[in-house]
């Protein structure tokens, strides 16, 4: 029987730098968040300071409705240049070393250090070494209820990793969709989405209503980043999507200002329910489940606005200072783009490590948590310069190019 060729290599798309720039300022933010939660009065993180806000979680919020997602669009958009460039095999192939490694890694190596801080900073009297407390991590069981997370246990976790895990598992599953789909009627179907987008204002917002209805019925979860995990699925297609045709960013472009004014208004309106239901994210009254509609919405439309309005063209003003040549700027973006990775899984474990000490102090929040973003940023640079990007097996390990 006769197997689909898989298609010639594309040519390289047109690098887009504020995608770049986005993917960086997310994950940098992430220092900025998880040490914030730290100080949070209503969650639960691995390592809690004794004076805490509930300002912090309404300050986060407006972060959690469009951070997370961004990154799972603009995972999509590369998906599927990467797709075109290296067919269903070779994307796969690429995906389990870029992805696969670097998650069974930090899994294993880094994410047991947060679990038993957890448990010396909940309990003075914990004395358990680290080395005793390994094999209790490593003791796991399959749930496969729980898919993509398919490893469970007492005190095993993927912990921050989960991001990669859910993109891993889209990427996969992508594969075959991709593989087998009739291009003909893909396409056509594709034209015609692409036309009505671009003479209908309005259409691209219609997204929103699928997203209020997953967050409002199927709930959020507060373990990723405040949506449902298969809400993420949907913002990775939509960036697959999207790429195919350069007229959806004409698109976006267009109603970025739109977009923006709508997302806001609508996460500012989920505000007072998130604020006054008792369990917001999981309860189904009313106010709860309405609010959590407004929240879906909103990230659909902050998701379209941010690299709507950073993909606008402008005209160049004179600068007294010479600008960079495209050289400097190309390997700007080249460093940038290939840190994100290795900063997201290094992140978190030092955030941590660095609380564990810092929440001992007796100093006011805004002076803990300063110190506290200080040094866990200069951590994280540090070892990803000197630990990471130096080697070829650091860099392999952490799903770097050679």
């Amino acid at each position: 029987m006769a197997t689909r060729a898989e298609p010639a290599q594309a040519p390289l798309p047109e690098r887009r730098p504020e995608l770049d720039a986005i993917r960086m300022l997310v994950v940098i933010g992430l220092v900025f968040f998880h040490s914030a939660l730290v100080f949070a009065a209503d969650d639960d993180f691995y390592v809690k300071n004794a004076e805490t806000s509930e300002a912090v979680m309404i300050i986060a919020g407006f972060g959690v409705v469009w951070a997370m997602p961004l990154l799972f669009l603009i995972s999509g958009l590369g998906a599927w240049h990467s797709l075109q460039r290296r067919g269903a095999g070779g994307f796969a192939g690429e995906r389990l070393l870029r992805l696969g490694v670097p998650l069974v890694f930090a899994t294993l190596a880094l994410n047991p250090l947060p679990q038993w801080l957890r448990l010396r900073s909940a309990d003075a009297a914990y004395h358990e070494s680290y080395l005793r407390f390994l094999p209790r991590f490593y003791d796991v069981h399959l749930e496969p209820e729980e898919f993509p997370f398919l490893v469970q246990g007492e005190h095993f976790e993927t912990g921050h990793l989960w991001f990669v895990v859910l993109l891993l598992a889209f990427s996969l599953m992508l594969v075959p969709f991709h593989r087998w789909l009739p291009r003909e009627r893909v396409r056509r179907i594709r034209d015609r989405v692409a036309e009505a987008t671009l003479h209908r204002r309005g259409v691209v917002f219609l997204p929103a209503l699928a997203f209020a209805v997953i967050c409002a019925f199927a709930r959020l979860e507060e373990d990723y980043a405040g949506w449902h995990r298969w809400s993420y699925l949907l913002f990775f297609v939509a960036g697959f999507a999207l790429a195919t045709d350069d007229r959806f960013r004409t698109v976006m472009r267009r109603d970025a200002g739109t977009a923006a004014w709508l997302g806001a208004l609508l996460f500012a309106a989920a505000g007072p329910g998130f604020a006054l239901a008792d369990e917001p994210f999981t309860e189904m009254t009313v106010l709860a489940t309405a609010s959590r509609a407004l929240f879906g919405a909103a990230g659909w439309c902050l998701v379209v606005a941010i690299p709507g309005l950073l993909d606008r063209r402008r005209p160049e003003q004179p600068r007294a200072a010479p600008k960079p040549t495209p050289t400097t700027r190309r390997r700007l973006y080249g460093y940038l783009a290939a840190a994100v990775l290795p900063l997201y899984v290094l992140h978190q474990p030092i955030v941590v490590a660095v609380a564990y000490f810092v929440t001992g102090w007796s100093a006011p929040i805004p002076v803990e948590y300063a110190v506290l973003v200080v040094i866990a940023l200069i951590l994280t640079l540090t070892a990803y310069e000197l630990l990471v990007r130096r080697t070829r097996a650091t860099r392999f390990l952490f799903g770097m190019r050679p």
